[in-house]
């Protein structure tokens, strides 16, 4: 099972903490085989003596061992059934509480789990365990409820009725290799730790018509009686890193990492990768980073955060590694941190039990966007209430294996991904800009950056629909006689949801004034600001998009100041914003410009009505109007309506080619 190596970690850890003694010589003889690693000896003994135990403070203690033996052999029903015993005889150490909880959480028991986590925080208050505990619950409900975009399945054809796990790819997604306590792997004796055959590392290759073949033990040296897994095989096939872990009468000799390589179809002469100097360190769960030079492994060695940590080493030679480095807090946890995994894109995978999540070790993914790092959890449904782990992920994060033994296992089992693509469309309304009607018939023209043209047209309530691509640009260009075409821009970039997007697009009837909002010039002079530019640059898109019109820019003032400074004003303005359309490569031919002065006022239109109560549609802005304001504030809204720019349709018959979307 996952337990190749951390199973060591979790009994040295809780052994640590926990008393070992009892007033009985049954009990006694359980905790020397529960101290060295014989967990299933442990569970068989107490299983045996526990009816006939009357003292409950010892009761109480077998009980917590007996969780003990299930939590080290991943049984979170026995563990549950347990715990919950030892809680029950009052046994002393208020652990029993906090891993009756984990117990619980593990077999998505949240409510129940969220109880026990409450218990142990009054219990141990200090203890951040019971907290971190009772959030987890919440939030993994949550995470149920919404799922990510991930499907899973059962890898049904590469599973048996016992531990298959820690999958990696061959040469490319038709080759796996992984690891199975199955009953044809070479071991014939049980493993004490886990109670299960000692694991081998298998294979199996997909044909051309999809269907994998019987998975079978790999040919070579790699396997022996004892266990074998964790398998890593480089990109071309030929070399394979793996784990090792050897017992001798029972107690655990720690685990080694080797390295094989592929020899006329066997893997031959396995050699020891050597990464620290003192041999009782465990070390298993290799990978290679993308370029071969970094060794990602997991190990207990001191100096770590806690439990099992990550650790990396880089290439010095064939097989000869730099000293090991702890790859620190932003990994690694005073839990257990495990089988990590680098994958093609730059994301880095890892199991862990230390960083909160949905039960057991949940998979996080380490990953860079726009230069910040971030660390994530994968939620459900690649994570659940039991143990995920051991990811492999197939060029990019949106298809692989990993393992688990969540409900629908037999065992610790191997389960596919897949990141299905985003579902993404588009709802939008067409709207005559004057009165905000909607506009019936119009034709909707969709151009993306992937090269997709689709029409389509409103319907009666000028609504239309379009099905979109995740990771594109689209312009939308809407036409109907008697409007200038309308312009709606919309992206997929950066979604990683399905998603509903809304655009709203305002076509203009061709004999209306047209305003551009938005237009600005430093006080009593004719330089544009830069935010105006903003609003300059959407009319270049209109002009583009209808490329047969003729314009003429007309630039207002407010009736302060006298009427020729006012109308030289207007006219410079006016030139401002022509010389500006040129530079963006609008013929000359195309545009006029002329200054309005102060002598046309505003009318108020339903729009501006809208936005501001003390105005009402139909009023004139003239400085009579103005005047009889009361407020300063209102007559300065009043002069600021006033000073606008302004274009008007000349003539529709201008030839000249638009620039196309996506152009320059």
């Amino acid at each position: 099972m996952r337990s190749i190596i951390l199973a060591v970690a979790l009994s040295a850890a809780t052994l640590a903490a926990l008393p070992l003694s009892a007033q009985n010589k049954k009990v006694d003889k359980a905790l020397t085989y529960y101290n060295s690693g014989e967990y299933t000896k442990c569970q068989e003994l107490l299983v045996k003596y526990f009816p006939k135990i009357k003292d409950k403070p010892t009761k109480g203690q077998a009980a917590f061992y007996l969780g003990e033996c299930a939590r080290n052999m991943s049984d979170a029903r026995n563990a549950e059934k347990w715990y919950r015993k030892a809680v029950q005889a009052k046994y002393s150490n208020p652990l029993a509480t906090l891993y009756l909880a984990d117990a619980l959480k593990m077999k998505g028991n949240y409510e129940d789990a969220s109880v026990q986590y409450s218990n142990y925080q009054d219990l141990v208050p200090d203890d951040p365990r019971g907290a971190q505990g009772v959030k987890d619950c919440e939030t993994s409900l949550k995470w149920i409820a919404s799922p990510t975009r991930y499907v899973v399945w059962n890898a049904r054809w590469l599973n048996d009725k016992e531990s298959d796990y820690a999958p990696c790819f061959g040469v490319d997604s038709t080759d796996i290799y992984f690891t199975s306590a199955r009953e044809a792997s070479a071991g014939s004796t049980k493993n004490a730790n886990s109670g299960t055959n000692y694991t081998d590392i298998f294979f199996s290759s997909k044909d051309k018509k999809g269907k994998w073949s019987v998975p079978v033990p790999v040919e070579g040296a790699v396997n022996t009686l004892f266990d074998e897994g964790s398998p890593f095989v480089t990109e071309d096939g030929n070399t394979m890193y793996y784990t090792s872990c050897k017992n001798f009468k029972g107690q655990s000799l720690g685990c080694r990492i080797f390295v094989t390589n592929l020899e006329d179809g066997k893997w031959t002469n396995p050699e020891e990768v050597v990464l620290f100097r003192d041999s009782s360190i465990s070390v298993g769960h290799p990978c290679l980073s993308p370029d071969g030079r970094t060794l990602y492994f997991a190990s207990d060695s001191p100096g770590g955060q806690g439990g099992k940590d990550i650790w990396k080493s880089t290439r010095e030679g064939k097989n000869s590694w730099s000293t090991p480095v702890n790859m620190g807090s932003q990994i690694n946890s005073k839990g257990n941190e495990v089988f990590p995994f680098a994958a093609a894109d730059g994301s880095f995978y890892f199991s862990s039990d230390g960083r909160g999540g949905m039960g057991g070790l949940d998979i996080f993914r380490l990953y860079t966007k726009d230069g910040k790092t971030s660390l994530e959890n994968m939620k459900y449904p690649i994570n659940s209430s039991a143990d995920d782990y051991g990811i492999h992920v197939f060029k990019t994060y949106k298809r692989g294996f990993f393992s688990s033994n969540r409900e629908g296992s037999r065992s610790d089992d191997i389960w596919g991904f897949y990141l299905p693509p985003i579902q993404v469309s588009i709802e939008g309304s067409i709207k005559n800009e004057e009165n905000m009607i909607a506009i019936e018939g119009a034709k909707v023209s969709l151009t993306s950056t992937d090269g997709t043209q689709l029409d389509t047209k409103s319907n009666g309530a000028g609504k239309f629909t379009f099905q979109l691509s995740e990771n594109n640009d689209y312009m939308f260009i809407t036409e109907k006689a008697g409007y200038l075409k309308g312009i709606g821009k919309e992206t997929t970039r950066g979604l990683t949801d399905n998603t509903v997007l809304h655009i709203e697009i305002l076509m203009t009837p061709l004999l209306n004034v047209i305003e551009l909002e938005n237009i600005e010039y430093d006080f009593n002079k004719a330089t544009l600001r830069e935010e105006s530019k903003v609003s300059l640059d959407l009319l270049v898109d209109i002009l583009n998009v209808n490329n047969t019109i003729t314009i003429e820019l007309r630039a207002n003032t407010d009736f302060r100041g006298s009427d020729q400074a006012n109308l030289e004003l207007s006219q410079a303005r006016a030139q401002s914003v022509v010389d500006y359309l040129i530079t963006k490569g609008i013929p000359a031919d195309r545009l006029q410009s002329k200054g309005m002065g102060e002598g046309n006022p505003i009318k108020v239109s339903k729009k501006i009505a809208s936005k501001y109560p003390f105005l009402k549609e139909g009023d004139v802005l003239n400085e009579a109007f103005i005047n009889k304001l009361d407020s300063n504030q209102d007559k300065e809204i009043c002069h600021q309506l006033n000073r606008r720019t302004e274009f008007v349709v000349l003539r529709t018959d201008y030839k000249e080619s638009g620039i196309p979307f996506g152009g320059e």
